[in-house]
């Protein structure tokens, strides 16, 4: 009967253990039940789901080439994450979705997405398709008319969202964040917390 009761004992500890949830550094939206896919175009042609990257981390973001910031101090964020990430950045996607389809073309995506990074891929769809995948990330975007006649700017919500190896929305990661807590949270997906 001791036995039996320091048995209980221990895989009461056990599995307390077990069931503590994850400290991440982003915000954790597990369970939301919006962004769950999307069907857009890589720039290299290729038709693209969520599904496509199973088994990988996956960072999605939304903006445009033209975008004199947030766009390239994010990418620029997510190399650096990628490089602390060592061997285990093989198991990170990250993608750059367009939220400007009539400049953005998928050959201008080709040559500004990977210039960051060789393995990050941007994603192009049409005006209705973007603006649909848009509203299920519940991504806020406008455009702002620009200085000249015919130019423009768009406003667009900068945070970047984070999908688990399994396919699972998990976090958004605010503009601005260290490399460093990306990379943190990024190794906590992996490990399968």
């Amino acid at each position: 009967m001791k036995f039996l009761a320091l048995a209980l004992a221990v895989l009461a500890m056990i599995l307390s253990s077990c069931g503590e949830p994850a400290k991440f550094n982003a915000t954790d939206i597990t369970g939301a039940d919006w962004g769950k896919d999307f069907a857009l175009i890589d720039h290299n042609g290729k038709p693209r789901r969520l599904a496509d990257f199973k088994g990988k981390a996956v960072v999605l973001f939304f903006g445009y080439t033209q975008c004199p910031d947030v766009c390239p101090t994010t990418l620029a964020a997510m190399r650096d994450t990628m490089r602390l990430l060592g061997a285990d950045a093989a198991r990170v996607q990250v993608l750059f979705a367009t939220l400007d389809p009539s400049r953005d073309t998928p050959h201008l995506l080709a040559q500004y997405v990977p210039w960051f990074d060789p393995s990050f891929l941007g994603l192009w769809g049409d005006e209705q398709t973007i603006a649909a995948t848009a509203r299920d990330f519940k991504v806020y975007y406008a455009k702002q008319p620009g200085a000249e006649p015919g130019s423009y700017s768009i406003d667009h919500t900068a945070a970047s969202y984070v999908f688990d190896p399994q396919g699972r929305l998990r976090l958004t990661i605010r503009h601005g964040e260290a490399p460093e807590r990306i990379a943190a949270d990024l190794r906590q997906l992996l490990a399968g917390k």
